[in-house]
């Protein structure tokens, strides 16, 4: 696999600027009115317009009833007067006592339905309910004024999100692929690490790319010789998901020193979406850390740690069939542990799903990892968390073994 280039960086032409004949001529077309052909000041009712403010009512299931209840008793009270009225004025007053009863008819079949109404509120069906959180385990409240934080649908966010990992299951998919092995795997992702410093992209880019590459590998059998292309593209797909800016094909180009051509890039990118339907929304252990790291209020130093195995265990073909919630799970508890923060809570169990029993084999699996940690190779990880800006947790020392056991046997 060749080596990671630097991005270049390429020369931008200075275009040239519009004249100031032709900036008024643009002006005097796109420029609104803001007189009256009369000459008077233009009122601005643009916002009223839109929004209806003056006209808008927003009225309650059990208010509608009310209402219509009262609508009815005020129609038969008229009901009952234009049929007293009809009989002191003979037949030229039927047709009025019969509109009012018409109009009792309609006002019972309105309260009849506000009835229906209310009764369809309150009989939502369970899957469809908000759920209820108790008050030791609110961890969105104090988020109230922040709408950036989603407080009010944050539990049915990542509620969906566990759902949405059933869909995207995976198994130890190796044995489909006879020109492929685990150790061409890492190399691939130890790479990628290199192609997301060196682009500055996101985390969940990284971890998403990864996602991506799996899927694809999994239903679909490749030469070795296109392993670098298939992890490339799906860096390429992950950055226009996540990121703000995305880098070039051209740039993808250059980072594979030019092994491939643009054709065959553009090409495994619409094989790899065909194959996984377009369906690139996957959801990943990353999002899941910094949730669960929430509930117990956990420092940027430890966060930082439980990312570093979150990372680290890309690399691990065994922890592939691990889901993404499950996963973050393992590692948030293992650098708790680290760091003597305490072990598992009842608020994690609660936001997470899961008990101590189904964590703890997952938190053995990342631990082996990290204790057969090569040091001479796949160092990309290692060397990107030993930086001050990650708080150097990389060179922290490993929880003893049998604090560990301790921990996990509760």
């Amino acid at each position: 696999m060749p080596t990671l280039r630097k991005q270049s960086v390429a020369a931008v032409g200075k275009k040239t600027k519009p004249s100031l004949s032709e900036n008024q001529e643009e002006a005097s077309r796109v420029k609104r009115a803001t007189s009256t052909s009369r000459g008077a000041a233009k009122t601005r009712t643009a916002f009223i317009d839109l929004t209806n403010s003056t006209k808008v009512q927003i009225s309650f299931p059990g208010k509608k009833k009310e209402l219509a209840k009262k609508q009815v008793k005020k129609r038969s009270a008229s009901c009952v007067s234009a049929k007293k009225t009809a009989k002191q004025n003979g037949t030229s007053s039927e047709t009025s006592a019969e509109k009012s009863v018409k109009n009792e008819d309609k006002a019972e079949t309105e309260a009849a339905a506000a009835d229906k109404l209310e009764t369809a509120v309150s009989e939502v069906p369970p899957h469809l309910r908000r759920p209820e959180v108790p008050a030791e385990f609110d961890i969105d409240s104090q988020y109230s004024e922040d709408c950036v934080m989603c407080p009010d649908y944050a539990v049915e966010i990542f509620a969906y999100l566990k759902q949405r990992e059933e869909k995207f299951v995976l198994s130890n998919y190796m044995t489909t692929q006879p020109s492929l092995n685990k150790e061409m795997r890492s190399v691939l992702i130890d790479w990628l690490v290199e192609v997301q410093e060196n682009f500055e992209l996101f985390h969940e880019t990284l971890h998403l790319a990864v996602k991506l590459t799996d899927h694809y590998l999994a239903k679909t059998p490749i030469h070795h010789n296109m392993l670098q292309l298939v992890g490339t593209t799906s860096v390429l797909i992950a950055s226009k998901f996540e990121e703000y800016s995305v880098p070039s094909v051209e740039e993808f180009l250059y980072i594979c020193d030019d092994a491939y051509t643009k054709e065959e890039l553009l090409a495994m990118e619409a094989s790899i979406l065909r194959t996984l339907s377009f369906d690139i929304n996957i959801p990943i252990p990353y999002c899941f850390l910094r949730r669960y790291a929430k509930c117990v209020n956990a420092g940027m130093d430890t966060l930082t740690l439980a990312r570093y195995f979150c990372e680290m265990s890309l690399l691990e073909m065994e922890l592939v069939v691990v889901r993404g919630s499950l996963l973050a799970s393992g590692c948030l508890l293992l650098a708790m542990l680290t760091k003597d923060l305490g072990g598992w809570s009842p608020i994690l169990q609660f936001h997470t799903g899961y008990e101590l029993s189904d964590v703890a084999p997952v938190v053995w699996m990342v631990y082996s990892m990290m204790s057969q940690l090569p040091k001479d190779k796949l160092s990309a990880i290692l060397s990107k968390y030993s930086h001050k800006v990650f708080f150097q947790v990389a060179s922290l020392p490993m929880v003893d073994v049998e604090v560990l056991e301790k921990a996990l046997s509760r």
